[in-house]
């Protein structure tokens, strides 16, 4: 099998998994539980005067949510681009590929990626690169990246924890954060940091936005554990290995609750957009993300288990239930604005 179509299967792969197999974390959540909002008697707001529109990249969103990059680079990837896409037109959110590293291998599944801004002309969309590919003296290039799909920013995704455990994976980390303030300095759209699912703290946080990111997505743990990803990929090899730890590393991670908390105070220094996502799974998650300091909420394991059911239809009644969930909330609580959530949510322990 050459390098081309191992990316490819392993993109189908991961697809199969996180639709089928149950590849979330089994002893950790994303910390949304503990917390909860102070009822409002007098919120002194008529209910059809909220509005959750947002901007995000020069851009208007009807409400503060991104699709996360999940897929493009395989045959099956181009279906649900399309109606992912299709969604996010429809309820005018941004949308996220996953990694192009595949395309810039070769052309073969170009229209996997390219079929995003076809099905979504008008919202924010992302590009996505991994963070092991900008070590060495050479960046990617990016430009080819953000023509293919006409990307409003680029996201370097940092998942060096499912590199470690992926047996075809590159867990060679060193000099990443150089060629991220090279790509910040040589991009022509702005530069996105995210994790995939273990969290940023607010120490790693920083020190991407003194390298000048635009906005730091904090995808903490509690979601899809992707070293759950790889242990379901390769579990028999990987407990020849290690018998003991597997379920240790299943868990690893940051709660999202917690990447939020610790990374929302650098807005005050920084100025940057802080994502939230990880383990968000409805309205309610999206609003307590909100109300801890996120300025954007995202999620994409429930939105490809949607779209992989009912498709772009289904998707776009599942994101409009949560928009209307988050202005539920806003109203019972007389916030007049997503960010003003935050005072009226409590820690219930």
């Amino acid at each position: 099998m050459n390098e081309y179509s191992a990316t490819a299967d392993r993109k189908r792969e991961h697809i199969e998994l996180c639709t089928g197999d149950n590849v979330r974390f089994t002893a950790k959540t994303a910390g949304f539980e503990r917390y909860s909002f102070v009822h409002n008697a007098l919120p002194e707001l008529n209910f059809d005067e909220i509005s959750v529109d947002t901007d995000f990249l020069g851009k208007k969103l009807q409400m503060p949510l991104l699709i996360s990059c999940m897929t493009g680079g395989c045959g099956e990837a181009e279906r649900i681009n399309a109606q992912l896409a299709e969604a996010a037109e429809r309820c005018g959110v941004a949308i996220g590929v996953g990694s192009q590293r595949q395309a810039l291998e070769n052309g073969i599944y170009h229209g996997s990626f390219a079929i995003v801004r076809r099905n979504a002309p008008s919202v924010p969309i992302i590009g996505n690169i991994g963070g092991d590919s900008l070590t060495g003296g050479k960046l990617p290039d990016v430009d080819v990246l953000v023509r293919l799909i006409d990307a409003d920013a680029i996201a370097v995704h940092l998942n060096p924890l499912q590199e470690l455990l992926q047996p075809e994976g590159n867990p060679r980390y060193r000099g990443v954060l150089d060629g991220i303030v090279r790509l910040v300095r040589e991009s022509p759209v702005p530069v996105i940091v995210k994790e995939v699912g273990a969290g940023l703290s607010r120490g790693a946080g920083r020190r991407l936005l003194e390298a000048g990111v635009a906005a730091l997505d904090c995808a903490g743990a509690g979601g899809t554990s992707w070293a759950g990803v790889e242990i379901l990929r390769h579990g028999e090899t990987l407990r020849k290995q290690e018998q003991n730890s597997l379920d240790y590393f299943w868990n690893w991670g940051i709660p999202t609750a917690e990447c939020i908390r610790g990374l929302a105070p650098l807005k005050n220094e920084y100025g940057f957009t802080l994502i939230g996502s990880g383990g968000i799974t409805n309205g309610v998650e999206a609003a307590t993300a909100l109300a801890l300091g996120a300025d954007i909420t995202a999620a994409a394991r429930p939105f490809l288990q949607a779209v992989s059911a009912g498709g772009s239809e289904l998707l776009v009644n599942t994101i409009r239930q949560w928009q209307l969930d988050i202005r539920r909330i806003m109203f019972l609580t007389g916030a007049k604005t997503p960010t003003a959530l935050c005072s009226s949510l409590i820690c219930a322990g």
